[in-house]
């Protein structure tokens, strides 16, 4: 596995006004990265880019992550300020809860365009610039949910697999260019992911406790973009729960229906 440094590094973060993408943008920074941040917030990214102690390693592009343009103009950033891409972190996205039934399709599709095709895409966009880059990198935060699906989170769980198994097809058509590509799958994390779920129905599962901190989330994705390990999950929850998936099924089934659980320290939540 490569052994990435991050001092120079030149950088896309999508989703970068609040939660694990602040964090990111800040942990870069303050490593010697040059980020291009994006995220529908203009104020918020304004907020950012005043507190970070390098303002000339940071270029805000705020937009819509699923507007084609804005994923061009995230690319031509990269190019225009920085001189090119070497890694591009997909960690936008949003959340629906409620059962399916209740559901609507406009809310499945809402939710499948920012998890899944809007960071799909813009890695179509930026793969010119990342094959041009200096060991390059794709990281994709996800969550456990992209491992075991739970009760009421069923397109928010949909959206995670897909990008699960694009990340994994990826990674092995892009091995032979030296083009890393990272899965992140944190648990339950102290965010504001609850301000960018579109629509809740029905019961709600309990909220948990136990959750990482953003700041946590981001420092193990760098960890795991410095080493270029290709899949991590962050919670001892998770990966508990990921094996009794994988060696008892009906068991895993019973506990997701009775709990809700998505492996944050064995408890019940409503964020992932």
């Amino acid at each position: 596995m490569a052994r990435r440094q991050l001092r120079d590094q030149r950088a896309i973060v999508t989703g970068a006004s609040s939660g694990i993408g602040r964090e990111l943008t800040r942990q870069l920074l303050a490593a010697g990265a040059k980020v291009v941040a994006t995220a529908r917030r203009e104020d918020r990214l304004q907020e950012l880019a005043a507190e970070v102690a390098a303002p000339q390693q940071l270029v805000i592009v705020p937009g819509d992550i699923c507007d084609g343009a804005l994923r061009t103009a995230l690319v031509s950033a990269a190019d225009e300020h920085f001189g090119g891409l070497d890694l591009l972190i997909n960690n936008a996205g949003i959340g629906a809860l409620g059962p399916f039934a209740d559901g609507s399709p406009e809310r499945l599709r809402q939710v499948m365009e920012v998890n899944f095709f809007a960071p799909v895409e813009l890695i179509r966009a930026a793969l010119p610039a990342l094959r041009r880059g200096r060991s390059p990198a794709i990281c994709n935060i996800s969550s456990i949910l992209a491992h075991r699906a739970v009760p009421a989170k069923s397109e928010y769980c949909a959206s995670k697999f897909a990008i699960h198994g694009f990340s994994d097809a990826l990674r092995s058509e892009l091995a032979s260019e030296g083009i890393d590509v990272i899965l992140v799958s944190p648990s339950t994390t102290e965010s504001e992911f609850s301000s960018a779920v579109i629509e809740k129905s029905g019961r709600q599962p309990a909220k948990g406790k136990g959750a990482m901190t953003s700041a946590d989330v981001a420092k193990s994705a760098i960890k795991a973009v410095q080493s270029g390990k290709h899949e991590v999950i962050l919670s001892l929850g998770g990966k508990g729960l990921v094996w009794l998936d994988r060696l008892a099924p009906t068991w895993a089934d019973w506990l997701v229906t009775r709990f809700g659980f998505d492996g944050s320290a064995g408890r019940q939540s409503k964020k992932s």
